[in-house]
């Protein structure tokens, strides 16, 4: 077993974490590229080399496993650099994405423009063709006229096709007899039929994440022929695994075949990191956020089980693309370190959501940037040692920090450089609160009775603060918190979502239907374990229904306790555990009703390595370091002890004002906290 490497790729920062054959974690940092991001990933593991004392061939010569977790689709997307895509649909059928599913924001507000389908009508094809709900042909495809339309995007210069016919979930022989006409007529031409990538019976939803996954296609199949090939040149022969939307990994190749899964690639692994670290804590639900340079993202783990959706936006919800594919529920806002402050005509204060970002990155960085960010007024109260940061590789500029905040919030407020300061992360707390409260509180969750898990490189600056701002009773740093998406990622299993409709209900649940249908998925799922999962230590399935009361417009996700159902007892148990989550989703339920059954899943996870977190290497450095003047919201200037978070022994007290650093992060203990070391080595924290 040789070293495993998992880089994940933001956007001030590269984060790689690298385990040893023993288990032994170690931590390593490098600027993003935006304009490059492999060649973030190369320095990152440059640098890791380095710290071993090894040239970077030989180093990552002894590699085994890389997982990359990539912002690279969804920025092609936002950024408009996706293939130029066709869609073929139905024939009568050609504004599936212009009316998405109906609903708008602020419906009455007519002053806002209605968005752009994600394909333009002038892309989009009707084909004459029809297949029933039963799955019956009722108007054959006209092969002829899908020839005469290949020759108009052959001419149109389409560079990708999405095909989503109706009820193709059902009887997929019309979307196949068209995928073998593109390989005659267009070889070469990448296509995504809608029954294979996404097989739900919500037309728009799998029309729209087929034509997502086809645009992505050229561009992250060259994104990873590139990366795997940059990294065989410079000496890694390992087996190279990207991070999907599902907090799972694949095979480079493999999602490059599907790029779809690839849209929450970054995001998703920080749950995962705080199920593993987060194991033995008694709380029922964690608070996952990860404050990186760029964004905050904030997730769940809720009852040992990390929730779930199919309703990601790419951007603000019904003025944007929705993926219609499952993905870890992930709420993200511009509120991370890199954050920039600025005060508008009015008077009033803003941080985020545009960010300094790697380049020019805060003005203390010294890069160029001139615009105050959360960071600048981290490192004006202290809470940042400027001469320690990324463990004194790289000194701040605190007095280039201290003009830009007098200059662009002191003055425009008319207070001092520190109560500007002070508004700043006061104010970037209270963003990443309400992104807390949409995911807790609007889904009935009580955060008072959670744990927060806090992660990223800028987490530890007002952890505590929002803890307290929330209710929490406890803070929880992980050991490697400071890269927490990429000790996820180290940690995650090989992944695959097998999915098939079938309809029936409780009062007549069809038992040999749906058992058939499991059949199926368990087949899927064993193909894969064979395969690409071939030689892992451990394969598990997890099954689930889509389900619903009877007229209801949208299912909800039910966990199911057998693979297979025996008899009543079975279905008894399905309808029971319906009712339960739809009370603690919507706090409301109807015990006497009947549910009705849409679409089953089976996710497959092959564990390819331990499963479990490692530990950073002991660091012999004294603990205690001199303590140094901070300043809290409502306080003058006040010492605060200081602590090198590696070499605090286990169970020692720490009490607040306190900073405990490391070389990537520094946790802020304010006022009346108290922390301490676990035995995993997590710093944990009661406000």
């Amino acid at each position: 077993m040789g070293l495993r490497f998992a880089v994940d790729t933001g956007g001030t920062f590269t984060d790689l974490m690298v385990a040893t054959e023993d288990g032994v974690l170690s931590m390593h940092k490098a600027s993003t590229t935006p304009s490059d991001p492999v060649a973030g990933v190369i320095d990152s593991l440059r640098i890791a080399a380095e710290a071993a004392g090894e040239e970077l061939g030989s180093y990552l010569g002894r590699g085994e496993i890389l997982v990359h977790g990539t912002t690279h689709a969804i920025n092609a997307i936002v950024t408009g650099s996706t293939a130029r895509t066709a869609f073929l649909t139905t024939k009568g059928h050609p504004d599936t994405l212009v009316f998405r599913e109906g609903g708008r924001i602020e419906p009455f507000n007519f002053t806002v423009p209605y968005t752009e389908p994600y394909v333009p009508r002038a892309l989009t094809y009707e084909v004459p063709e029809r297949i029933t709900v039963s799955g019956a042909v009722k108007t054959p495809l006209d092969e002829a006229a899908v020839v005469e339309i290949l020759a108009s995007l052959k001419a149109a210069k389409v560079e990708a096709i999405g095909v989503s016919f109706l009820w193709s979930v059902v009887n997929p022989a019309h979307e196949l007899a068209v995928g073998a006409l593109i390989e005659k007529h267009l070889p070469g031409v990448p296509y995504t039929l809608s029954h294979e990538i996404n097989p739900s019976i919500r037309e728009y939803r799998r029309a729209s994440s087929t034509c997502i996954d086809a645009s992505l296609k050229p561009v992250m199949g060259a994104y990873m022929r590139g990366l795997e090939q940059r990294l065989r040149d410079a000496g890694f022969q390992g087996r190279v695994l990207v991070v999907t939307s599902q907090g799972g990994v694949m095979d480079a190749a493999r999602v490059a075949e599907a790029p779809v899964h690839l849209i929450n690639s970054g995001p998703s692994m920080a749950p995962v990191a705080a199920k593993a670290y987060g194991a033995d804590d008694a709380a029922e639900t964690l608070i996952v956020g990860d404050t990186g340079g760029t964004t905050f993202d904030v997730s769940l783990v809720r009852r040992g089980r990390i929730p779930r959706s199919r309703e990601t936006w790419l951007g603000q919800p019904f003025r944007s693309h929705m993926t219609g594919m499952p993905s870890v529920d992930v709420k993200s806002i511009g509120a991370g370190g890199g954050s920039i402050a600025w005060v508008d005509a009015g008077g009033l204060l803003h941080v985020g959501p545009k960010s300094a970002g790697a380049v020019p990155g805060p003005v203390c960085y010294g890069r160029g940037g001139t615009r105050p960010t959360l960071t600048d007024a981290s490192v004006a109260l202290g809470f940042i040692d400027a001469e320690f940061f990324l463990g004194g590789k790289m000194a701040l500029n605190k007095a280039g920090a201290l003009d830009a905040i007098r200059t662009d919030v002191a003055e425009p407020l008319g207070k001092t450089v520190e109560q500007a300061a002070e508004v700043i992360v006061a104010l970037a707390t209270e963003h990443m609160v309400q992104a807390i409260m949409d995911i807790t509180v609007n889904q009935g969750i009580d955060p008072t009775q959670a744990t927060f898990v806090a992660g990223g490189g800028a987490a530890g600056i007002n952890c505590v603060a929002i803890a307290r701002r929330l209710g929490c009773k406890r803070v929880l740093v992980t050991e490697a918190g400071a890269a927490l998406s990429a000790s996820g990622a180290l940690i995650s299993d090989l992944t695959a979502h097998q999915q098939a409709m079938f309809h029936s209900r409780s009062d007549g649940f069809d038992v040999e239907g749906v058992n058939k249908v499991l059949a199926g998925l368990q087949a899927a799922c064993d193909a894969f374990a064979a395969g690409p999962g071939a030689g892992a230590k451990a394969v598990e399935i997890d099954w689930s229904t889509e389900a619903r009361y009877q007229d209801q417009a949208w299912e909800i996700e039910v966990p199911l306790r057998v693979p297979r159902f025996a008899g009543g007892d079975d279905v008894r148990e399905l309808v029971s555990d319906f009712h339960q989550m739809h009370q603690d989703i919507f706090a409301v339920s109807d015990d006497k009703a009947e549910i009705e059954t849409v679409s089953w899943n089976a996710e497959v996870r092959c564990r390819i390595g331990s499963g479990v977190p490692g530990r950073l290497a002991a660091d012999s450095r004294p603990a205690k370091l001199p303590s140094r003047p901070v300043r809290f919201l409502g306080t003058d200037w006040i010492d605060a002890d200081v602590w090198r978070l590696e070499s605090i022994p286990e169970g020692q007290p720490l009490l607040g004002p306190a900073i405990v650093e490391s070389d990537f992060t520094s946790i802020v203990i304010d006022p009346g906290a108290k922390a301490w070391r676990d035995a995993s080595g997590n710093l944990v924290i009661e406000v």
